[in-house]
């Protein structure tokens, strides 16, 4: 009788763990709680915990939502890649803001830039992908041959590559990227081929050991980029190019947005705030530029679109050698009506809680710090506010949600006064 009893459960325990491995890769996936490798599609539900344990996949066709308060986490050991044929919607709340993240114990200062699973790769076929309110982490890692965006040919489907916390690949695809912070990544934090796109109100910090950029754009993109911080990344905040085969041509249209500290740590001199590159077009407004390793910088080989435009963009640097990288020479452009000054220390906008004699080389970021503008701020009210964004009708998805680009404001930088 023991004996029986003990075969039947054995039996239900197969079962059980035959059934609970077919729920991880099911293609269509409604867990509290659960762990996924392979297809995933269908929802994520509110406040659960998704332990990835190898590459996943939506198909093509599918869709994944994730909804407020998901913490996605990533097996250090298997490098998770987060394929992408169909849609990914990622739908946090300020409250409740979805994570991409790994284990805490492995947040060490020792892996400040990562490198403990992949990224996002949204390739041609996936039409929409929407992070909003969401935190992605400690990512980056190197592909090898055993990749599976190698295998599938996606982002440069070669091995020794360091990963993107976000590719997207379709010249006719819908991304927005808003209100989300990316932290701690190897190199680039998104790597953009195409699409109607917003990026606004995002934080980037600590990212790239000896290269990459907040927001890579290549040919194919119509972009509206506002309201974002980007703090010391390695190389550019912003490199801007049409180099590529699609269509159309990338235009840009960037206002509003703070820089601070960016391009000190990389090697070569390659740009450092906004690196314009391979006959792009380029509308530039409103931004904020303090310590940054040179302004605004073109490529002379093969310089930006002549109708591009930069106006009322504010420079700031402490000391005379980054002072003397703003000044307008045959590689740095000016714009009109940009406040820009040859004396160290001059245009000081103010910030509400940032020491601008920081280290140039300091990757770390402080939450402490506020970046919104005290009330005596010299950078309040020199914005410009009259010019056409793309997506200012809005980007209508097929969820039924519309994701319009923000209106620019008439102070300089991503935030005002604090309310």
């Amino acid at each position: 009788m023991k004996t029986r009893q003990f075969f039947s459960l054995i039996i239900l325990f197969l079962f059980v763990l035959t059934g609970c491995e077919k729920a991880n890769i099911d293609v269509d996936t409604s867990t509290v709680d659960g762990a996924a490798i392979g297809e995933v599609s269908g929802v994520w539900a509110k406040g659960s915990t998704q332990v990835i344990k190898g590459d996943i996949v939506i198909p093509q066709g599918k869709s994944l939502t994730i909804e407020e308060g998901v913490t996605i986490l990533m097996d250090t050991l298997a490098k998770p890649e987060i394929i992408v044929k169909g849609n990914l919607y990622a739908l946090g709340t300020a409250e409740n803001p979805i994570k991409f993240t790994v284990n805490e114990f492995y947040k060490t200062p020792a892996k400040k830039f990562g490198k403990l699973w992949g990224g996002i790769l949204a390739g041609p076929t996936c039409e929409e992908l929407v992070l909003d309110h969401a935190i992605l982490e400690y990512g980056g890692s190197t592909t090898s041959d055993a990749s599976t965006s190698v295998k599938m040919g996606l982002y440069k489907a070669v091995a020794g590559e360091n990963l993107p916390a976000l590719w997207f690949a379709n010249a006719s695809g819908r991304l927005v990227v808003q209100n989300s912070i990316i932290r701690n990544f190897q190199e680039d934090c998104t790597y953009i081929e195409g699409g109607k796109i917003i990026f606004a109100n995002n934080v980037f910090y600590t990212t790239g050991v000896t290269g990459g950029e907040a927001m890579n754009f290549k040919s194919g993109c119509l972009a509206d980029i506002a309201y974002n911080l980007v703090y010391s990344t390695n190389t550019n905040a912003l490199k801007l190019s049409n180099s590529g085969d699609k269509t159309p041509q990338t235009y840009i249209i960037a206002y509003n947005n703070t820089m601070v500290n960016t391009g000190w740590r990389r090697p070569t001199a390659k740009g450092g705030s906004v690196w314009l590159e391979s006959t792009v077009r380029a509308d530039l407004y409103n931004n904020l530029f303090a310590n940054t390793r040179f302004g605004i910088k073109r490529d002379p080989k093969k310089p930006e679109d002549s109708r591009s435009a930069y106006s009322n963009n504010w420079y700031y640097g402490y000391d005379q050698t980054t002072v003397n990288q703003f000044q307008s020479t045959g590689d740095i452009v000016g714009g009109k009506n940009d406040v820009i000054s040859n004396v160290a220390g001059a245009n000081d906008p103010k910030f509400v809680n940032y020491p601008l004699n920081t280290a140039v080389s300091n990757a770390d970021f402080n939450i402490a710090w506020d970046f919104h503008l005290q009330g005596n701020s010299p950078a309040l009210g020199k914005g410009v506010t009259n010019f056409t964004r793309h997506h200012q009708a809005g980007i209508i998805m097929k969820n039924g949600l519309t994701y319009t680009s923000p209106q620019p404001s008439t102070f300089i930088g991503a935030y005002g006064t604090k309310i």
